[in-house]
């Protein structure tokens, strides 16, 4: 799994990264993205889900979010 740390990355920046590594990963490899509470938690898995990426799991750590996502494309 490939991590992504984007916390205090503001919006839409954070999902632009994310977007972007997604794009250069092979199709069913999973990222983990690091993101902040607030606008980045509550707006970037939304924009992922309807780009069409594949949400698998969302993590409440201490103080921040892991966000696992799976590259659907090829």
């Amino acid at each position: 799994m490939t991590q992504l740390d984007l916390r205090g990355t503001p919006c839409p920046i954070n999902f632009v990264r994310t977007k972007m590594k997604l794009e250069q990963m092979e199709a069913g490899e999973l990222l983990e993205v690091w993101l902040d509470a607030g606008e980045p938690i509550e707006q970037v898995p939304d924009s992922l889900k309807m780009a069409g990426y594949g949400i698998e799991q969302l993590i409440e750590c201490e103080d921040f979010f892991k966000l696992q996502v799976r590259n659907q494309f090829a």
